[in-house]
């Protein structure tokens, strides 16, 4: 089947258009981090958008390749999640339902089409990175109830905490306010997510 008059070709441009708009998202998200002195959650933040950002790049890739010729004006059609407003924590959680429909629906269904006709290649990339989204939701699912109850820089049991800036580190319960070597603001302690 040629790839250009294949569903599979369809769902390339609306996975690139939905990427690109995960990466812009998060974009946005890290900005409000930034804003909140919380440096740390921004730098992890701007790792999700650039893996968005290379997602985009990959199927990219296959719309490229399936012409020899200029795409002109290639329609998107599709539905995206337009959920975030300027709610700091809730975006955290609309974020994670987004990489949870990516990876449970969209992106299988999607890996399911191109093995059908014939484009294994691609059903492969879906699978990838479908795997990538599941972290996603799990890291952002974190940090949405961590900021939500305020336990972003607390833990039950003991645990090493580390200045991003000195590299100073600790073990304890709660991460310190002011890093005792370098003075850095509790913000640029390194998080210790298990959605990782």
């Amino acid at each position: 089947m040629d790839l250009i008059k294949s569903k599979t070709f369809q769902n390339l441009v609306n996975s690139f258009a939905g990427e690109c708009q995960a990466h812009m998202r998060y974009k946005y998200l890290a900005y409000g981090a930034k804003d909140r002195s919380l440096f740390m959650v921004e730098r992890q933040i701007q790792e999700l958008s650039k893996n968005e950002m290379h997602h985009a790049r990959m199927f990219y890739t296959f719309i490229q390749s399936a012409d020899t010729q200029t795409l002109d004006n290639l329609q998107v059609s599709s539905g995206y999640p337009f959920k975030e407003k300027w709610d700091f924590v809730k975006n955290f959680e609309f974020a994670a339902e987004n990489e949870h429909d990516e990876h449970t629906v969209i992106y299988p269904q999607f890996a399911q089409t191109a093995r059908e006709e014939g484009f294994e290649a691609i059903a492969c990339l879906y699978d990838l990175i479908a795997a990538v989204e599941s972290c996603h939701d799990k890291i952002l699912t974190e940090l949405h109830r961590r900021i939500g109850s305020d336990t972003l820089y607390t833990s039950d049991t003991p645990v090493k905490w580390k200045c991003s800036v000195c590299g100073h580190e600790a073990t304890l319960n709660q991460a310190w306010d002011m890093c005792p070597l370098c003075k850095s603001p509790q913000g640029y302690v390194e998080l210790n997510l298990t959605g990782k």
